[in-house]
């Protein structure tokens, strides 16, 4: 059972997952080719990363939040890739939560680890170096809403529903909800939404702030490409520094930001890219950046 079926007051029959209390027990994924739970391919400096578990609405287990880790790993040191796509497989979920049957096996001492190690897979996402761009398509409940906003940005269809129901069943987001949603939505909101446990449409998470688009089902894919191109475009190092400068800087004081913005500036001063990107403008023509 996973946190959709308790929002929608049934249970369907599925397969159970028996939790071992933690990532530490699982054999860590030497090669790409053994992943069971997740698809991933890359073209044209595009990485797709698509969560396949659509018979449970690709609700988020311990092995899937493992091979995540693996996957994310390899993308940070992966030249060929400068954008990640992340989806849900199906037309149903993005993911739609985490696995109540593990859930409901956790001591206070295994929780602990459980959602340490969780977080520090889902801030490895929103730590990449590379924009990582989520692909809402359908519900993004729970863990599924917490991996949504540790990307870059978030794209909705415009079926999507999102929700943080974990006071529900008795618990609190686990995965960095408590955090990232007030800072992105603002408090007030992310109150409502932490103790309600309500869903919301993709509509009104866009207009709160939420997710950056709502476009039809059809077209989320192609929308995250026309994204991802624009940015594949510009300095590889350039878009590196200008993610740190907004991540770093958005907990520091203004002063400290904006020196933290002057560092960055200067050390892509000291780029390949920047001579390129001036001189291909001065000489109105495409630069050829290289990420050096």
């Amino acid at each position: 059972m996973h946190i959709l079926e308790l929002i929608m007051g049934r249970r369907r029959r599925g397969p159970r997952f028996i939790s071992d209390g933690g990532f530490h027990h699982l054999r860590k994924r030497e090669h790409m080719t053994e992943l069971q739970n997740i698809k991933f391919e890359k073209k044209n400096q595009i990485a797709y990363v698509t969560i396949d578990r659509p018979k449970v609405l690709n609700a988020l287990n311990t092995a899937t939040m493992q091979e995540l880790k693996t996957v994310f790993t390899d993308l940070k040191d992966d030249a060929d890739v400068l954008v990640v796509i992340l989806t849900g497989a199906g037309e149903k979920a993005f993911v739609a939560g985490a696995d109540i049957n593990e859930l409901s096996q956790q001591t206070p001492v295994s929780a602990k680890e459980y959602t340490h190690r969780g977080q520090a897979i889902v801030d490895s996402i929103e730590n990449l170096g590379k924009p990582v761009i989520a692909c809402i398509n359908g519900f993004a409940l729970g863990g599924g809403c917490e991996l949504a906003m540790a990307c870059t940005m978030r794209l909705a269809s415009d079926n999507a529903k999102l929700g943080q129901p974990e006071v529900k069943l008795g618990l609190i987001p686990g995965y960095g909800g408590t955090q990232r949603l007030p800072r992105l939505v603002g408090k007030g909101p992310a109150m409502q939404q932490v103790l309600t446990g309500e869903m919301i449409s993709a509509q009104e998470a866009h207009r709160i702030g939420l997710v950056n688009e709502v476009v039809p089902q059809s077209e989320l894919i192609a929308r995250a490409e026309a994204i991802a191109a624009k940015i594949i475009a510009n300095s590889p190092l350039a878009i590196q520094y200008a993610m740190e400068a907004v991540n770093r800087g958005y907990d520091m004081t203004l002063a400290d930001g904006l020196f933290l913005e002057a560092t960055l500036f200067a050390v892509c001063c000291a780029t390949e890219d920047k001579n390129e990107g001036t001189r291909a403008f001065l000489e109105k023509r495409p630069a050829q950046f290289k990420g050096k």
